[in-house]
C-alpha cells in the first residue's frame, strides 16, 4: 500500500512542478489514469520478482535491489503506453512527467523502507543492562556478530564500537558502530566507550594475534570473548550464541586453514572410506568431517566397543551398533583385520589407531611395537589385498629424529608405508603434526584435572615446547594433505610456532578460582626438552599447500622387522632394536 501510495504521490509532485504548482493546469483524470496504470503494473511486476510475497528481509540490499528493478520495469511501461498515446493524440501525460515520478516513487518507497528498519532495530535493541562489548574485526564475521546482536533485543550484549587493524576501514561504521582505532589504541579505546569486554570478532585469527589482543585487554581489566574458528563454522551465520568465553586452546591453535574442497570432493565424496581408531580423539573427528563429503560408506573400526558407541551417536544422532560398518576389531588381529577388509572393500583408509602416550610406552615397549609397527603392517597388508585407491598413515612428530619408543615405532610405521607403496597400485602416504589439543590424555585435559583438584600443576621443565593445534583443525588439514600426497612421502602439517608449557600452565593457574602451585618434575626418560617437525635431513618443500610441507621417506624392507619380533628380546632388547631400525635407514636402502 505504501508503495502504491508512492507513485500517486510522485505524479502529482512531478505534475505540479512541471506546472509551476498550479492545481488548474493538471488534467486530473488523465492523471488518474496513469496512476492506476501504473500501481497495476508494479503490483504485478513486484509479485513476479516476490518483491510482495516476503522472499527479502525488510530495507536489505537484495530488498533494494529487488525493488529498484521492479520500479525501472514499472516507470518504462507507464512510459511505453504515455508515448503510444501521444503518438495517437491521446496525451495523458508528458512523458518525462512518467520518467520522473519513477525516480521520486523509487526514493519514496525506500525512504518507508528504511523508516521501518531503523524503527525495527530501536526496537530490537539489547537493553542498557547488556554487557557493553568492544569488537576487534570489522570484517564480515564483525559485521555479522553486530547486526545479531542489535537485532535481538535479548541480546546479553550491547556493542559499542569496533578496533580493526586495517587502515582502510577507519572511520568506517556499521549500524552506527564505529571503527575507533586499531590494536594500538585498545586500553584507550575500552577505557573512552566503557567496555566491559573485548570480542574478538576474526575466527580465522592465528595464535599470535590472540595473545597480544589477550594481553592489551589484561592491561585494559576487561574480559576476552571469542568466536569460533572457522574450522567449527562450517559456513554457518555467526549469532549471538557463537559467541563464549576465551579458553586457552584459543591462545595455542586456530592456525588459518584454506581448503581446497575440490580436491578434497574428488577423492572421498561416492567412496568407502575406512578409518581405524574411529573412537579415538583423531579418528573420531576424522569421521565426522568425512560424512561432510558425502562418502558412499563410512566405515568405523576400533577395538573399544563404548568408542565407537560414542561416535556413532555423535554422527547419526543414534548407537545401535548393529550397522556392517561399525567394526569391533583390533589391528593386531591380523585376520581380523584382512576380514574386514575383504567384506568391506574399503576405497580409501585412514590409519589412525596407535599407542601414544610416551611414558608408558618407555616402559612397554612391546606393546607399541605390537600396535604401532606390527599393526600398522596388518592394515597396510590388507589394504594392500583390496587394492584401496589411497592409504594415509596419521603420524606424529615424535617420528623427526626420534628418541623415544613412541617415536621409534611411528618412525618405522612412516617407513613401512612407503615400503608398501611400491608395490601398490594405489597411493600410500603419512601425515605428520604434533600435540592436539583437547585429545584424550593431552597436556590442558591433565592441567585442568590437577587445577579442578586443587593443584600441583605439574610441569616437566620450565624451558619445554611443544607444537599444538585444534583437533578440528589438524582433522582438516590431515583431509587436505591426503588429497595432494603422493606415493611414499610423509606431509607435515605446520603448527605454528611452538608453546613454552610452562606458559600455559601458569595461564591456566591465574584463571584457577583459588591459588595453584606449579612443581617442575624433570624430563621424563625419551623426552625432548624441543620438539621439531621436520627431521635434520629433511627439506622443508611446500609446493602445493602453504600450511603443508612434503618430506621424502626411506622405504624400510619388512625383512628388517624378523629381529625386533625375536621371542628372546625383553623390553630394553626391544628398544634399542627399534632404535637401531630407524638409525640404520642407508644400510636398509642397500639390502
Amino acid at each position: 500500500m505504501l508503495d502504491l501510495l508512492a507513485w500517486m504521490v510522485a505524479l502529482s509532485f512531478v505534475s505540479l512542478i512541471r506546472n509551476n504548482l498550479s492545481v488548474s493546469n493538471i488534467s486530473w483524470s488523465r492523471l488518474a489514469v496513469v496512476m492506476v496504470l501504473a500501481m497495476v503494473v508494479q503490483l504485478v511486476v513486484g509479485y513476479a520478482a516476490a518483491l510482495y510475497r516476503g522472499r527479502w528481509r525488510l530495507g536489505s540490499f537484495d530488498e533494494a535491489m529487488a525493488l529498484a528493478t521492479c520500479t525501472a520495469l514499472t516507470t518504462a511501461v507507464v512510459a511505453l503506453v504515455v508515448l503510444i498515446g501521444i503518438n495517437h493524440a491521446q496525451v495523458l501525460v508528458p512523458a518525462s512527467t512518467a520518467v520522473m515520478a519513477g525516480f521520486v516513487a523509487l526514493v519514496l518507497m525506500a525512504a518507508s523502507r528504511i523508516a521501518a528498519r531503523v524503527l525495527s532495530n530501536a526496537t530490537r535493541k539489547p537493553r542498557s543492562a547488556a554487557t557493553r562489548v568492544l569488537v576487534f574485526g570489522a570484517g564480515d564475521g564483525g559485521a555479522q556478530v553486530v547486526d545479531a546482536m542489535l537485532g535481538d533485543p535479548n541480546s546479553p550484549y550491547l556493542p559499542v564500537g569496533f578496533l580493526d587493524d586495517d587502515p582502510s576501514k577507519r572511520n568506517l561504521r556499521h549500524r552506527g558502530i564505529s571503527v575507533l582505532g586499531d590494536r594500538s589504541r585498545l586500553v584507550a579505546v575500552a577505557s573512552r566507550v566503557r567496555a566491559d569486554a573485548l570480542l574478538i570478532a576474526i575466527p580465522s585469527a592465528g595464535h599470535q594475534l590472540m595473545s597480544e589482543l589477550v594481553t592489551s585487554a589484561d592491561e585494559a581489566g576487561i574480559p576476552v570473548k571469542v568466536l569460533p574458528a572457522v574450522a567449527e563454522l562450517f559456513g554457518d551465520h555467526i549469532a549471538v550464541s557463537h559467541i563464549r568465553e576465551l579458553d586457552v586452546e584459543d591462545l595455542l591453535g586456530r592456525n588459518p586453514i584454506e581448503t581446497d574442497l575440490e580436491s578434497i570432493a574428488g577423492y572421498l565424496t561416492g567412496k568407502r572410506v575406512l578409518v581405524t581408531g574411529a573412537g579415538g580423539s583423531i579418528g573420531s573427528e576424522l569421521c565426522r568431517q568425512i560424512t561432510r563429503y558425502a562418502p558412499s560408506e563410512l566405515i568405523m573400526l576400533d577395538r573399544n566397543e563404548n568408542a565407537l558407541h560414542a561416535v556413532q551417536l555423535s554422527i547419526e544422532g543414534r548407537a545401535l551398533l548393529d550397522s556392517p560398518n561399525i567394526v569391533l576389531a583390533c589391528i593386531r588381529d591380523a585376520d581380523a583385520v584382512e576380514q574386514a577388509f575383504v567384506e568391506l572393500q574399503p576405497e580409501v583408509v585412514f590409519h589412525a589407531a596407535a599407542l601414544k602416550h610416551q611414558p608408558i610406552l618407555e616402559r612397554h615397549p612391546s606393546e607399541a611395537l605390537k600396535t604401532n609397527v606390527f599393526g600398522t603392517l596388518n592394515v597396510l597388508r590388507a589394504a594392500t589385498k583390496v587394492d584401496v585407491d589411497r592409504f594415509v598413515n596419521v603420524s606424529t612428530d615424535k617420528a623427526a629424529d626420534p628418541s623415544s619408543v613412541l617415536g621409534y615405532t611411528k618412525r618405522i610405521a612412516e617407513r613401512l608405508t612407503a615400503e608398501v607403496t611400491r608395490g601398490a597400485g594405489g597411493t600410500y602416504l603419512s601425515v605428520r603434526f604434533g600435540n592436539v589439543l583437547g585429545s584424550d590424555g593431552s597436556v590442558l585435559r591433565t592441567f585442568r584435572a590437577q587445577v579442578a583438584a586443587g593443584g600441583p600443576i605439574t610441569v616437566t621443565h620450565p624451558d619445554v615446547t611443544r607444537y599444538f593445534m585444534t583437533v578440528a583443525e589438524a582433522v582438516q588439514l590431515i583431509i587436505q594433505a591426503a588429497a595432494i600426497g603422493n606415493d611414499g612421502e610423509a606431509l607435515v602439517l605446520d603448527m605454528g610456532e611452538p608453546v613454552r608449557i610452562d606458559d600455559v600452565a601458569r595461564r591456566l593457574a591465574s584463571q584457577a578460582p583459588r591459588p595453584v602451585n606449579i612443581v617442575y618434575t624433570g624430563l621424563r626418560p625419551g623426552e625432548k626438552c624441543h620438539e621439531v617437525l621436520l627431521g635434520a635431513d629433511e627439506v622443508d618443500n611446500r609446493p602445493m599447500h602453504p600450511l603443508i610441507s612434503h618430506v621424502a621417506v626411506p622405504p624400510l624392507p619388512i625383512g628388517l622387522l624378523d629381529r625386533v619380533a625375536a621371542p628372546d628380546l625383553d623390553e630394553s632388547d626391544i628398544t634399542e632394536e627399534l632404535r637401531s631400525l630407524v638409525s640404520r635407514r642407508v644400510e636398509a636402502l642397500e639390502l
